[in-house]
């Protein structure tokens, strides 16, 4: 059997040549990391696709390229409720010091209440679009409703400004560098909760009822951040929202709502890219001796207050 290694070096090697491959870009750049740099954790999946651990990678080479290259990102979240006076601001004001510095960013900001969204300072070449949404009674359809409102805002806005997307939950702030290095063709994020797990213990849905069933998988992936080129966010999305609405209309709800089916995605169409748990640390998963770094962490979670 082909090492995950071989596979990932052989995949750089197609993507060199000819110029204007799709991929060739991802590849090119990702040609540089060193997979052999950390013994101690995984560093690519069975498919060839890297997972990003701190030490695998020179940011310089990452950020130097990606700003010749011209690279636009949108950052999507969803301030819904209360959760807008809780977390959005410090959501924001850490993204501006730590995601993507020095490539043109904008926040798109989902909200039933625009009118409470307050100012922020923005660095040069950062803006911020507030996007109205309509509020939805329980917060599991808040959930899972934003996969559709994510693939319409691509269609009629993201594209036409930006080659990559970032989706993320606002309930988060970042604490490191969340840099060029994590942008990929399609991305997802082991949880960490479950990254160094045994697989009989992920949580995918085992209902053979729902649309978002599953037997076994590669990873448990969280749907707090996952991202890509606009056109594999706006497939994922778009097929995530499909079968919520067949698992409705079955009067079925996944086990972990969006998630479940975000999972479910990922197992039949690989990510290019697989981010560590450094870019989502939870801190009541403690002390862990291969996470060398936190990139994104988790807020404190008040779901007794902001779910009612």
């Amino acid at each position: 059997m082909t090492s995950p290694w071989r596979f990932f070096e052989s995949a750089v090697r197609e993507f060199r040549s000819p110029p204007g491959t799709k991929l060739q870009t991802e590849y090119h750049v990702d040609s540089s990391l060193d997979l052999r740099s950390r013994t101690d954790v995984t560093t690519c999946t069975d498919w060839g696709a890297p997972i990003m651990w701190d030490g695998m990678f020179d940011p310089n080479i990452y950020d130097e390229h990606h700003k010749k290259m011209g690279s636009t990102v949108a950052l999507t979240v969803f301030a819904i409720g209360r959760y807008l006076g809780m977390y959005l601001m410090d959501f924001l004001t850490s993204a501006e010091r730590h995601f993507m510095v020095g490539l043109l960013v904008t926040y798109y900001v989902f909200t039933d209440a625009p009118e409470n969204v307050s100012g922020l300072n923005l660095m040069a070449g950062r803006t911020l679009e507030i996007v109205p949404v309509k509020r939805h009674e329980r917060w599991q359809d808040i959930s899972m409703m934003r996969m559709k409102t994510i693939a319409d805002a691509i269609q009629t806005r993201i594209r036409h400004r930006h080659r990559y997307v970032f989706c993320q939950d606002v309930d988060q702030v970042f604490v490191g560098r969340f840099g060029s290095e994590a942008l990929g063709e399609s991305v997802a994020l082991l949880h960490s909760s479950f990254y160094n797990t045994p697989q009989e213990r992920y949580t995918y849905d085992h209902n053979p009822n729902s649309t978002a069933y599953m037997e076994k998988g590669d990873f448990y992936y969280h749907a707090a951040v996952f991202g890509g080129m606009w056109q594999s966010v706006a497939n994922l999305t778009d097929s995530c929202h499909q079968g919520i609405m067949a698992d409705k209309r079955n009067q079925v709800e996944a086990l972990w709502h969006d998630e479940s089916h975000l999972n479910k995605y990922f197992w039949l169409h690989k990510p290019s890219k697989v981010l560590s748990p450094e870019y989502c640390w939870n801190l009541l998963n403690g002390f862990s001796k291969e996470i060398h770094v936190q990139r994104l962490r988790w807020g404190e979670k008040h779901y007794d207050i902001v779910r009612t």
